[in-house]
């Protein structure tokens, strides 16, 4: 079967952004027609690609292991994780191979990203870790421990996890219903699989490992927290990512209040919108009386009370227990303006034409980039960038929903000469500035609100 690129593999062949392939895209007539995928991720054959960019002069290189990839894509999409894992490669090809396999099933293998790895790794350590959800190693394989155990329910991900990380012991299984590992860590990370309501409650109503309360149907959650404590040592270290609604969800509240009497608690940190990391000690000793839950990773310092927190919510929310910081309010109070209005007149009868044709009509090197982060590149000489940005985002607010669907191409927009443009381009620059302000104004208000609500600021 022919080999086939996506816009991704192509601005990594020619050493460009994905932004540069689209833009070659609407303003070549000969680049490649797509031979299949979707209309968001069409795929083209290698070798027309190479011949469009050996005819347009433009630098690339085809690797031999970006060649590998292309000749796995021509798998079935749902057995291209077991091609991966059979294929025979050395180490830096295959881990080429695997970010590949992750960019193009994301949704499906759904990894922990990179920079969120490097918060859990910067939280734990020891001789031992364990990642009892392991999936196809990531976090295992960013760890500095000597000795790494994972276990991972799907069959494939369990066998990309050996070829990453062949050293170490990769079990297959599901971990709460068939823990496979029988040994305790030093430190013990993980990012479980979320809102999975068949995670086994029926079965381990009794399981020992319920030391903190048996975890409700609904909140699984809560059964990888008591697992993932169960596989460290005494004082050992324990990293979970969880979603944000884990924190205070009603049904958890008394394993939560359990967790902070005996000291496995430590901290709840929000690394991404929606995603908090849960950092436990398998206790020893006497339970520390605060706690860290912080907006956004750094420092792991207890800024909270236990006694706190222990109330009927025992909300353990990042957002509603730190401090938000009215200090901008006050700083801003003195010289925050927002600006005029521009002035605008009414007007009739103005030749019409449309986005599309406009662009087809100046193509040039300066690219403007729209609200949806499609870009088009113009000659500005010939089309007022200002002009054409202020088109594309008053083309994108007519739609209510805010639809990325929208084909703004086909709007109806007036047709000026450039003078005429670079004036519509000042009118729009303004509004855009205006609307910006209007933003920050809101987000002032915010804070009045909750700073009159604190205490923390008073009326003149």
């Amino acid at each position: 079967m022919d080999e086939t690129v996506n816009a991704g593999d192509i601005a990594r062949l020619a050493d460009v952004g994905r932004a540069a392939v689209s833009n070659w895209r609407r303003r070549f007539e000969d680049f490649p027609a797509p031979v299949g995928g979707t209309a968001s991720s069409p795929l083209y054959l290698l070798r027309d690609v190479e011949a469009w960019l050996r005819r347009n002069g433009k630098p690339f290189r085809v690797s031999p292991a970006e060649r590998l990839w292309t000749r796995l894509r021509t798998v079935d999409d749902l057995k291209l994780g077991e091609a991966l894992a059979a294929v025979e490669a050395d180490a830096a090809t295959f881990e080429f191979l695997h970010e590949r396999y992750l960019e193009a099933h994301s949704r499906l293998v759904n990894p922990t990203p990179p920079e969120v790895v490097d918060i859990v790794l910067a939280t734990t350590d020891g001789d031992t870790v364990i990642d009892p959800a392991c999936g196809t190693g990531s976090l295992l394989k960013a760890s500095a421990a000597r000795r790494k155990i994972g276990q991972e329910l799907d069959p494939v991900s369990a066998a990309i996890a050996r070829r990453r990380l062949p050293g170490a012991r990769i079990v297959t299984g599901d971990s709460l219903r068939h823990n496979g590992i029988d040994h305790r860590a030093d430190a013990v990370i993980c990012d479980p699989p979320w809102h999975d309501r068949a995670w086994g409650h029926e079965e381990l109503v009794g399981d020992p490992r319920w030391t903190y309360g048996l975890p409700p149907r609904g909140e699984p959650e809560l059964a990888w927290v008591q697992h993932c404590l169960s596989l460290a040592k005494p004082g050992g270290l324990v990293a979970v990512l969880l979603p944000s609604a884990a924190a205070s969800r009603r049904p958890g509240k008394r394993i939560r209040g359990n967790l902070l009497r005996a000291g496995a608690l430590r901290g709840v940190v929000t690394v991404q919108p929606g995603r908090d990391l849960w950092l436990l000690r398998n206790p020893v000793g006497r339970a520390p009386d605060h706690i860290a839950l912080l907006e956004r990773p750094g420092p792991v310092e207890p800024n909270t009370r236990v006694i706190d927190l222990l109330d009927d919510d025992v909300d353990l929310s990042p957002s509603r227990r730190s401090g938000t910081d009215v200090s901008a309010y006050l700083e801003a109070q003195p010289a925050f303006a927002v600006p005029p209005l521009p002035r605008l007149l009414p007007q009739a009868g103005t030749p019409m034409t449309t986005i599309g044709d406009l662009v087809r009509s100046c193509p040039g090197p300066h690219v403007v980039v729209a609200p949806t982060g499609a870009t088009y590149g113009i000659d500005p000489a010939r089309l007022d960038p200002d002009f054409l940005e202020g088109l594309l985002r008053a083309a994108f607010a007519r739609t209510p929903t805010g639809s990325t669907r929208l084909d703004v191409r086909r709007t109806q927009v007036p047709s000026l000469p450039i003078a005429g443009q670079r004036r519509y381009g000042r009118a729009f620059a303004q509004l855009k500035a205006l609307e910006a302000s209007l933003e920050e104004a809101a987000a002032l208000v915010r804070l009045g609100y909750h700073g009159l609500l604190s205490g923390q600021i008073e009326p003149a």
